[in-house]
């Protein structure tokens, strides 16, 4: 007998026997709920078998029958109404499991998220996606056929989806495109270093989305909340349905502040701060300028993270106002990363361990912040260190400069799109989905293991603007994606090395050596992160002009035989 708990009140199973009744009851549970019709398999207990060895144990018992496939309306509210009535917690049975499962998501449909409810449902062992819109829809059965429909559907207006709507529409100007976000505001997310280290003002980083949309394009201001590729369709909350031709999926990823212990009661106060949110960059900058002695630390989460260099790109402008400042020796300053390595291009790590060296830095690998206590500025660490014994070590603090854990969102990550472990399941060098053949993704959310920065959005933006156009004319894909992200690691005020590189950490850079060797800190790079950037960002990569960006030719078509739309 499997039993599979979705929260602390129930739990669902395959069909149960009177044996089984005993165990049950040993195992808590108090109440059962037999969900199968009798007579529906030759080897069936009866529902008055079921109850009546419930009865011996002690466990009420309720008969709600529901034909396979056939959960009405009714039958969920029935149900909802029997787990409010019931004593808990509550074993629910049919032939799988699913029957109950499903009883349950509509039920609960209002009184939790719809990604609570799959991301539960899931865990159990059963997917509930083929009822996201029922359930979005108050766990009644929708009437919508779907509101609207465009060639080209774009989930999410960050950097990705905006640069890869401007390619689109840059190359066939009549195409029918929309992006979804309720964003009103842009932001230039790679300014936000810069302003917690005193360069850039807050404002320099934000534009209107209005502003941003290419023209001619549509923008449905929604929040997506659950995909149906089988059906060509996007659910949106409040259950309205976007249908589409082409799909293209990259609203980023999730910062979650909330997995860090005692963090989000203590942001932006009691020394605590992050250049990850806007809000948060200028007061880094304040702590900097107000630090004279004392222990600084600076953490990095578990990989994979956006912008992998920016938890130390805050460490150096900081240390090197310290510096200038003439306070350096007073100030411990400590790298807690959960990674083993500084950073994962090994061809950038000599200059950058000259930097470590000259602030005195101390680097500690293995060390994942795992709670801060904003108010005795302490934070605790769990040390995994390979060959020793796990363990926790709680630090004092005067200043603390948190990277959260970074996943992707929750309504990707419980969706038919994401693979085994949250992500958007792309083939890394065409971008195109692995299972359903009209849907590509980019940025952040998707699953190639590339660095996650907005320079490698603005690579795979014109790769999959070319390959929905050729999709379209009913060719195969033409450009593929090598793997390009870089880093501007500002490693001092007026210098950065330039870290840019593909997969398997090849690098590639931009320019010549003799111009602009990126292992090495440049002038020359700092004036291209302060100064070209920014216009590179707004002007050109939002706009459709791919300076530096032309897509890779596909050289050997990649095989396709085994991707299909289900």
């Amino acid at each position: 007998m499997q039993i599979n708990r979705i929260d602390e009140t129930l739990a669902v199973s395959p069909q149960i026997a009177p044996a089984d009744i005993a165990g049950i009851a040993a195992d808590g549970f108090r109440s059962i709920v037999c969900n199968r019709p009798d007579g529906e398999g030759s080897d069936q207990p009866t529902s008055d078998e079921i109850a009546a060895a419930a009865a011996t144990e002690g466990l009420a018992f309720r008969y709600l029958p529901i034909v396979s496939g056939m959960v009405s309306d009714a039958d969920a509210e029935t149900f909802g109404a029997m787990l409010r009535e019931l004593p808990g917690p509550v074993l629910a049975y049919c032939r799988t499991g699913t029957r109950s499962a499903t009883l349950w998501s509509l039920s609960e449909a209002g009184r939790r998220p719809l990604p609570d409810i799959l991301k539960r449902t899931k865990a159990a062992g059963y997917d509930m996606n083929g009822v996201a819109r029922r359930i979005l829809n108050g766990g009644r059965t929708p009437t919508d056929t779907g509101d609207v429909r465009h060639d080209v559907v774009i989930v999410g207006g960050g950097a990705a989806g905006i640069a890869v709507a401007a390619s689109l529409r840059a190359r066939k100007p009549d195409l029918d495109v929309a992006i979804i976000d309720p964003a009103e505001i842009h932001y230039y997310q790679p300014g936000w270093t810069m302003v917690g280290g005193g360069i850039f003002k807050p404002e320099q980083t934000v534009r209107t989305m209005g502003s941003l949309i290419p023209q001619g394009v549509k923008w449905i201001k929604a929040a997506v909340a659950a995909f149906e590729p089988a059906n060509d369709a996007v659910i949106l909350d409040g259950c309205r349905v976007v249908k589409y031709g082409r799909l293209i999926v990259c609203p980023g990823l999730k910062l979650d502040w909330d997995g860090v212990e005692g963090l989000t009661a203590t942001l932006g106060r009691n020394g605590v701060t992050s250049n990850y949110r806007y809000d948060l960059a200028p007061y880094t900058w304040q702590l900097v300028q107000r630090m004279r002695s004392g222990r600084a630390i600076f953490t990095q989460p578990p990989m994979p993270i956006k912008c992998a260099g920016a938890p130390q790109k805050a460490l150096y402008l900081s240390a090197d106002h310290w510096k200038r400042t003439g306070v350096l020796d007073a100030v411990q300053i400590d790298f807690m990363n959960a990674g083993g390595v500084l950073f994962g291009v090994k061809d950038y790590v000599p200059a950058l361990m000259e930097y470590v060296n000259a602030y005195h830095a101390n680097l500690k690998f293995f060390h994942r912040l795992i709670a801060v206590d904003g108010p005795s500025r302490t934070a605790t660490f769990e040390v995994t260190a390979p060959d020793t014994p796990k363990e926790t070590v709680t630090v004092s603090f005067e200043m603390l400069h948190v990277c959260p854990p970074q996943t992707a969102p929750d309504f990707i990550r419980v969706s038919p799109l994401a693979d085994a472990v949250g992500w958007v399941d792309v083939d890394q060098h065409t971008l195109r989905h692995k299972a359903f053949t009209n849907i590509w993704s980019l940025g952040d959310v998707m699953s190639a293991p590339n660095a996650k920065t907005a320079a490698a959005a603005r690579k795979q933006a014109p790769t999959v603007a070319e390959n929905v156009l050729a999709d379209i004319a009913g060719h195969g894909p033409v450009a593929q994606y090598d793997g390009y992200g870089s880093c501007p690691l500002t490693v001092e005020r007026g210098r950065i090395v330039l870290a840019e590189f593909g997969y398997g950490g090849a690098l590639k850079p931009s320019f010549p050596a003799w111009l602009l060797d990126g292992t090495k800190p440049s002038r020359l790079a700092w004036l291209l992160k302060e100064r070209i950037l920014p216009p590179v960002y707004w002007k050109g990569m939002l706009r459709g002009r791919e300076w530096l960006a032309k897509p890779e030719a596909v050289a050997v078509r990649p095989q396709n035989a085994e991707i299909g739309k289900p």
